[in-house]
């Protein structure tokens, strides 16, 4: 079935949304965010995969969920006058920032290997960053912000892979051996370090050029990204539906530090439109990278917030075509009680309605921030 009829079929059941929708889905995202808030004092949202350590979820997926969960309510309007949101990002400003002392955090006990501390890192450095971006650092806690987001933007850095440059969640074992870059990672966190640059914050110039080459070596000429590489791409264009994702998140990257260009970008949001149906098969189901293109049920609302980021640094012209057709895609998967999900795992809602309602509100979020 070709990507239209599924596209016209889908337009059958769920019509286009219009403004008013979209606004009360956001609300209504935060809301369920809020009640899905846990842990001992109720300051944490765990992202949940199948990935364990010592049978529990991981350090780094706790800060990591946390982290995009608590942006995601500060870039929900409304936000200065609930004071119901504000506590719930207080909680969570609370563990992300005492997170620090995890052992399983560490950088010091890093042995490579499949392992998502530098994840995250990552996302718990982005949030520390957007909390002072909005002005919006509770109350008492500014000594606590400025401490954690110094050990987070450190840590980053160091998690860096050894002579490739980039990062990856599955690398070979031990800290100091070479690996290949994942495409998936990477972009991420080279806009949360161009974002602290921005922000005033001390960045090694030298790992954002190892990451970006290391970036650049991920893509081939067709615009495909590979999952991960060492070396330069070599990717068949017949693959290219199992990596928009990948296309998306690393060509924003790229543009953002002058080593892209309005002309690829646009091909990365137009495949990611053109072959969602293959992302759709994925979400939500059990397993990970599984035939024909190897897409894993965690593509696809990261995917979707790096397309949706990708469309605002289109020209202005083409942005309300490219806004609307991501918007339907959105609109097809929420579910009937006002949550996103693209995992198996009840819990993993947070983050998909995160992700999903920060897809909806990009056209006025803070604009990603360009590495000069």
């Amino acid at each position: 079935m070709s990507p239209t009829l599924v596209a016209a079929l889908l337009l059958l059941v769920r019509p286009i949304p219009d403004g008013d929708a979209l606004s009360s889905a956001v609300r209504t995202a935060a809301e369920k965010i809020v009640a899905m808030q846990e842990g001992t004092h109720r300051g944490e949202w765990p992202y949940e995969g199948v990935y364990r350590v010592s049978g529990k979820i991981p350090e780094g997926y706790r800060v990591g969920g946390t982290s995009i969960c608590g942006e995601s309510l500060l870039r929900t309007p409304g936000y200065g006058e609930s004071a119901t949101r504000q506590a719930a990002v207080r909680r969570a400003t609370e563990f992300v920032c005492a997170a620090i002392d995890e052992p399983l955090l560490q950088v010091s006990s890093y042995q490579g290997g499949y392992d998502v501390r530098a994840w995250g890192a990552c996302y718990g450095a982005r949030f520390l960053l957007a909390l002072k971006e909005h002005s919006a650092v509770p109350s008492g806690l500014e000594s606590e912000v400025e401490k954690a987001l110094a050990w987070y933007l450190s840590a980053l850095q160091k998690f860096e892979i050894p002579e490739t440059g980039g990062w990856n969640y599955a690398r070979d074992p031990g800290a100091e051996t070479p690996s290949a870059t994942s495409p998936f990672m990477t972009p991420a966190c080279l806009q949360t370090l161009f974002q602290a640059k921005a922000q005033g914050y001390e960045v090694d110039p030298a790992v954002i050029d190892r990451a970006l080459d290391a970036l650049a070596r991920c893509r081939t000429e067709d615009g495909n990204f590979s999952y991960s590489a060492k070396r330069p791409a070599r990717m068949d264009t017949r693959s290219i539906p199992g990596a928009i994702g990948r296309m998306v998140s690393g060509e924003t990257a790229l543009f953002l530090a002058g080593r892209s260009d309005e002309a690829r970008l646009t091909q990365a949001v137009e495949a990611f439109i053109r072959y969602w149906p293959e992302l759709e098969k994925r979400r939500a189901k059990s397993g990970t990278h599984l035939p024909p293109y190897g897409v894993a049920p965690y593509y696809f609302w990261f995917a979707h917030f790096h397309a949706a980021q990708a469309v605002e640094l289109l020209p202005e012209s083409q942005r309300p075509r490219l806004r609307a057709a991501l918007n339907w895609l959105l609109w097809q998967t929420r579910g009937e009680d006002g949550t996103w999900n693209d995992r198996v795992f009840e819990r993993s809602a947070a983050y998909g309605s995160a992700m999903a309602s920060m897809s909806v509100t990009m056209p006025s979020a803070p604009a990603p921030k360009h590495w000069k």
